[in-house]
């Protein structure tokens, strides 16, 4: 089903051979940002942090999409005064990725701070460049609710994670006890302050964000690139550590691929003010171990998971399937091929 090749219902409001900037552009979710705004026939400038370390990054998009499509920069202080003036100078459009990438964050107020600095830094760079049209913010599901497998829940796009802020903020509780939620509180109070910024300043681009819940599907480059969530699937196929079972429980799951095409079709938003959530599907760990077994049935020493339960949540998923309708993918990629594809391509290096 993900062969579907990208092709706009209407024409897109940014014409193709424009300019996009991705930040973050060596993570799983902002390689993939770059790999479906390049398969659409868009031009991308992609950050980070240290060029020379990221130097893959050209090879890996020329071999896939030619010579002269992707340009690299390095941006080695995303906070710093004036960072964003020359990685914005004539793009058309912004996909920001990058930001905190701590899953377990001691100082809550330094990781905002920090985090907020970057993000105004690159929102007035692009309100100061006539030539952005549009500008497409990463956040995270969980800036709108906390997983729980045994709490039933209803997520809106006025959904904040109140509760992941009260318990970050909870003096009476152990890091441990707060667990993972000190990273959803900063997501959560992030977003709100870019939300803020967009009251505020009222730029004369769209301003949208996506809400990826747990990301699954393929690493472009295994070899280059850290594991992030392939990490845990790796380590229930390899009988590694399993102890981020605990933390990331069963909750929705999204393909990244079908991430990177909802970042194409929002920089192509006429409206403004929307969040939509990569929610594809329900997952376990569970059903995580049954498709491996499915996928590997002459490997006779998968570990045996505890039953990690089944998610309880129902979120909105209509607005972000017309946004992948609206670039010739009809449905969502599946659990079973995203494992599928995940499996075969850390296998690979």
């Amino acid at each position: 089903m993900f062969n579907s090749p990208i092709k706009f219902a209407q024409p897109p409001k940014i014409p193709l051979g424009s300019l996009i900037l991705v930040t973050g552009a060596n993570g799983l979710i902002g390689s993939h940002a770059v790999d479906q705004l390049l398969a659409a026939g868009y031009r991308v400038r992609g950050t980070v942090r240290n060029k020379q370390r990221c130097a893959w990054l050209e090879l890996l998009f020329e071999a896939r999409h030619g010579k002269g499509q992707f340009e690299l920069i390095e941006v080695p202080d995303l906070a710093a005064p004036g960072a964003w003036d020359v990685p914005v100078q004539g793009v058309a459009g912004i996909v920001s990725v990058a930001g905190c990438a701590q899953l377990f964050i001691e100082d809550v107020d330094k990781a905002v701070e920090e985090d907020i600095k970057a993000f105004y830094g690159l929102l007035d760079a692009a309100k100061a460049e006539p030539a952005v049209k549009s500008f497409v913010f990463t956040s995270s599901a969980w800036a709108a609710w906390t997983p729980d497998p045994n709490v039933p829940t209803t997520v809106t796009d006025e959904s904040w994670n109140d509760k992941a802020i009260l318990m970050a903020e909870d003096p009476n509780l152990s890091d441990q006890e707060k667990g993972i939620a000190p990273f959803m509180a900063v997501k959560t109070k992030v977003e709100q302050a870019c939300w803020r910024w967009v009251e505020r300043e009222k730029p004369a681009f769209t301003f949208n964000a996506i809400l990826p819940d747990t990301v699954m599907g393929p690493i472009l480059d295994p070899k280059n690139q850290s594991a992030s969530t392939a990490g845990i699937v790796r380590n229930i196929y390899r009988g590694g550590n399993l102890g981020a079972l605990d933390v990331v429980v069963s909750q929705w799951f999204v393909d990244v691929r079908d991430t990177g095409r909802l970042y194409v079709a929002a920089l192509n938003l006429d409206v403004t003010g929307w969040r939509v959530f990569g929610c594809a599907g329900r997952f376990s760990w569970n059903k995580v171990l049954d498709i491996l077994k499915s996928l590997y049935p002459e490997k006779k020493d998968f570990v045996e998971l505890a039953d990690y339960g089944w998610d309880q949540t129902d979120t909105q998923t209509e607005k972000p399937l017309a946004l992948l309708r609206a670039v010739g993918q009809e449905e969502w990629t599946s659990l079973e091929q995203s494992i599928k594809d995940l499996a075969e391509s850390f296998l690979s290096a």
